[in-house]
């Protein structure tokens, strides 16, 4: 009996939670479809809101104010920028070619030099002592060799008479020739020793700046040492050393065979201030397959010594100029779905759309080459709000009214904040 009477009981605190659930999912679904009508509700009065904005604009005829520039046609420089290197075109570390104690130093850091000045002294003396050798025995087998000459002559007249044996005149004959071979050789002694003690003297190869020396006077020295004596730099004039992409080369290539000089300016690393002015001297040849691009050299005089060798600098190629082309301020230019467009400003003060094909640019200025005429005019500030057949107001053409119509816009404003409440 008593498992009989357990089970109802069971029974209705099952049937009891399940109601419970039910009622909840019930207000859960009601409060979701709640938020939905009220944002629902929200989105159209916020459209509704904007849509009588709109038109209440429209009735006022208020117009945005834009300012507009008239397409004209100029001279538009073909410039390509690359990174150059600024290299001396001739570098030399000063060195010594005999050896010995390093007797004088005749430059001071950083001096302009020119070329056969005089830089350093070796000592001379070990090469004056074996001049004086070599030059005695040069003149004692001079003296040898005017010797055997003359017997050479009396015995070339004794053979004729048979008085000597022809053995003996062919022997005088071979002692000639080998002193005078000797001789030779003496010579040659003495004349290299002579350019010993003419090296001994270190003079600048080229002209150009000293840099800091590497040996000191008292040191001793000897021919092709590490560092040299010194690194001696042309300054003047000076070249830099950039890169062309190979698509460009073509054209640059063509006015270079062409002998028409190319100019490229020198700005500072941050592309901010120009630094010199120059032109292309050389081409190099062969293009880099790592980086597909082709060496050129240009050359600037560096009167004021402004480029510094081992210098990043930003060269600038000018390769050509466009005459008469059509150009256009680069803040005109939009970008759509269709490439790039500009607003341009009709009779009836309403602006229209224009898809533009732009070229060249400086930054400032850009070629247009189709989509534009001469005596257009295009909007290049005040585009944010702008639509195909929006009407807008030009400051500019009436500079007197600007102030009033500045004046009329808070009123106007003022009027729809009320219509909209």
């Amino acid at each position: 009996m008593s498992e009989h009477n357990s089970s109802p009981a069971s029974s209705p605190s099952s049937s009891t939670h399940r109601p419970s659930r039910s009622r909840r999912w019930i207000w859960v679904t009601l409060a979701l479809l709640l938020l939905g009508i009220l944002a629902y509700v929200f989105i159209v009065f916020v459209t509704h809101r904007e849509k009588a904005s709109r038109r209440v604009s429209s009735a006022a005829g208020v117009a945005q104010p834009v300012t507009v520039e008239t397409v004209a046609t100029g001279d538009m420089p073909v410039i390509l920028t690359e990174l150059g290197t600024v290299v001396p075109i001739t570098n030399v570390t000063v060195q010594t070619r005999v050896e010995g104690y390093l007797m004088d130093v005749k430059f001071t850091e950083g001096q302009h030099v020119k070329k056969d000045d005089l830089l350093a002294i070796i000592d001379p003396r070990p090469y004056e002592v074996a001049l004086h050798q070599y030059q005695g025995q040069l003149a004692q087998d001079q003296a040898q060799l005017e010797r055997a000459r003359v017997d050479n002559a009396r015995y070339q007249k004794l053979i004729k008479q048979d008085s000597v044996a022809a053995m003996t005149a062919r022997d005088q004959e071979f002692t000639v020739k080998q002193l005078e071979g000797t001789v030779k050789v003496d010579q040659a002694l003495v004349d290299n020793q002579k350019l010993q003690l003419v090296y001994c003297h270190i003079t600048a190869p080229v002209d150009g700046r000293v840099g800091i020396r590497a040996v000191d006077k008292g040191n001793y020295v000897t021919a092709g040492q590490s560092g040299g004596l010194a690194i001696l730099t042309q300054m003047q004039p000076i070249s830099v050393i950039f890169t062309l992409p190979q698509d460009q080369l073509p054209e640059v290539a063509d006015q270079l065979r062409a002998g028409k000089p190319l100019q490229v300016d020198a700005w500072n690393s941050t592309n901010t201030q120009k630094i010199a002015t120059g032109s292309v001297s050389s081409l190099d040849s062969q293009i880099d397959t790592a980086t597909g691009t082709v060496r050129l050299r240009a050359i600037f005089p560096n009167e004021d010594e402004h480029l510094f060798p081992n210098q990043f600098v930003n060269a600038r190629l000018l390769v050509k100029t466009l005459h008469d082309a059509i150009i256009v301020p680069s803040n005109a230019l939009q970008t759509g779905p269709n490439g790039q467009f500009v607003y341009v400003v009709k009779t009836d003060n309403t602006v229209e759309v224009r898809n533009v094909k732009p070229g060249i640019t400086d930054g400032a200025r850009t070629v247009v080459s189709d989509g534009l005429k001469t005596g257009d005019r295009v909007v290049t500030d005040g585009t944010d709000h702008l639509r195909a057949g929006a009407e807008v107001s030009i400051p500019a053409d009436h500079p007197d009214t600007s102030k009033h119509q500045q004046d009329a816009h808070p009123a106007s404003s003022h009027h729809r904040h009320n219509n909209t409440n």
